[in-house]
């Protein structure tokens, strides 16, 4: 820490000098290479504006579309979407705006200025700060000093904040681009770039909640997902708790074989598996029911996942599929789990006479439970998100004609699918992702606080 003998200064006033111009109130208080260093990145952002706009050609006045640089004509696309769509003329598509490109820019914009407000702020605050240090004490660190001090306090996040800014534009920034999505009318019906996206507010919340075919496939859907991710849960976590304890037990022979058998389903993709199965019990040509017709146990061919007549067919057989897919990972984590109970809690509860079931129940499900309670949660948010077995299995069906572009076994994910790929109504895909977001959080915070899992974190 340096003396410096400088005339008395109020904090306020080199805070509003760095306010003003970046690091001039840092200069003020000769920390010029902080200073600098503020500048730099102040000017950078100038820079950037001025070198992708057009500030050299205003004869008609300053517009955002024509005249505005990146961050300025990107906000102003994020809050207009455009004003002049394309047309189709005899040379290709006119000039014009794409609202979702300029959506999508906008986004980008805002995120990197809300990086440079932070800097900006954190540039006033370190010049108030310093020079009311430098006015009470008369001493003051040299910038060298307070870089190797910021260093030494921050390392940690200095050394995680380039994960953490390819997260916010690989992660979040997708996520905003999707929940903004559906405050649009983006649809097949209003397809840039010949028209252009508009604001809606609130309008497709309220379609799916006013008009009667949306809410029913909603809700039809909606109960059927939490029935699935229920059941697929709850059949795969105690079929796998079942085989663990089986090849735990003293009484079984080979068993790394027996691992290595029912580890199998588990290792060989689920895409994969679900498409065999899915040529296995084909209605028209599949084996299986070729192998009942001939064997005289029907007397025609069974349309396993396309007969309308017997949907909760095509469910059970898609439970069981995920049950053969599923289980062998509980297996090998409750496996492992069960080497760490102790046996001196089984031998005490011999010595009271407890037998095989009370032990299981009063000394295996608990501790293994409480062990793998996170981790059930995460299968159950798996599982109502499952998309690749129903949709590689089932692709929805069979078809639910009172249903709006689903099927009767499809989830909330595929239907998503459907909505955006296959019809393109992206905004209700939209609309109903952050639906599906609100339930899953919802419910996965409740029965995580609700499981005591996290109580020594």
């Amino acid at each position: 820490m340096t003396a410096l003998h400088t005339k008395q200064t109020p904090a306020w006033a080199a805070g509003l000098l760095s306010a003003i111009v970046w690091g001039a109130g840092q200069t003020l208080n000769r920390q010029y290479l902080k200073g600098l260093l503020f500048f730099l990145i102040g000017a950078g952002a100038f820079a950037i504006e001025i070198a992708t706009g057009r500030y050299t050609d205003m004869a008609g006045g300053f517009r955002f579309r024509e005249n505005g640089g990146f961050f300025l004509k990107g906000l102003w696309g994020l809050f207009t979407l455009g004003t002049q769509p394309r047309t189709m003329g005899l040379t290709g598509l006119t000039a014009g705006d794409h609202s979702i490109v300029l959506m999508a820019n906008g986004i980008i914009a805002l995120f990197i200025l809300l990086l440079f407000l932070f800097f900006y702020i954190w540039n006033i605050r370190d010049a108030a700060k310093a020079r009311s240090q430098l006015n009470e004490t008369g001493m003051l660190h040299s910038s060298l000093q307070e870089i190797k001090k910021l260093w030494e306090s921050m390392y940690a996040y200095i050394i995680l904040s380039p994960a953490a800014l390819l997260t916010l534009f690989i992660c979040v920034l997708p996520i905003v681009f999707g929940v903004l999505i559906a405050f649009t009318d983006y649809s097949r019906s209003n397809l840039p770039p010949t028209k252009l996206v508009h604001w809606v507010g609130l309008n497709n919340f309220v379609t799916v909640t006013e008009v009667f075919s949306w809410m029913h496939t909603f809700l039809g859907v909606l109960l059927w997902t939490f029935v699935w991710a229920i059941l697929a849960t709850i059949t795969t976590y105690f079929f796998g708790f079942f085989q663990a304890v089986l090849l735990n037990s003293s009484i079984v022979r080979f068993k790394k074989l027996w691992r290595s058998i029912y580890i199998l389903p588990w290792a060989v993709p689920a895409m994969i598996s679900a498409l065999v199965f899915k040529s296995m019990f084909n209605g028209q040509f599949g084996p299986i029911s070729q192998f009942l017709l001939d064997m005289g146990l029907t007397s025609e061919r069974i349309y396993w996942f396309t007969d309308p007549s017997n949907t909760n067919l095509a469910r059970i057989l898609a439970l069981l599929i995920n049950l053969w897919l599923g289980f062998p990972y509980f297996m090998a984590l409750i496996g492992g789990t069960l080497t760490t109970v102790s046996e001196s809690y089984y031998e005490a509860a011999r010595m009271d006479g407890a037998n095989a079931g009370q032990m299981f129940w009063k000394i295996t499900f608990p501790i293994v439970y409480k062990a793998t309670a996170p981790l059930l949660m995460l299968s159950f948010v798996s599982n109502f998100n499952n998309f690749g077995v129903i949709y590689f299995l089932t692709e929805g069906g069979p078809a639910n004609p009172d249903y709006n572009f689903a099927g009767n076994t499809d989830l909330l994910i595929t239907w998503l699918y459907k909505l955006t790929l296959d019809n393109r109504l992206y905004n209700m895909g939209a609309v109903m992702s952050i639906i599906v977001f609100l339930i899953v959080a919802s419910f996965s915070l409740i029965n995580l606080r609700k499981s005591k899992s996290f109580e020594e974190l």
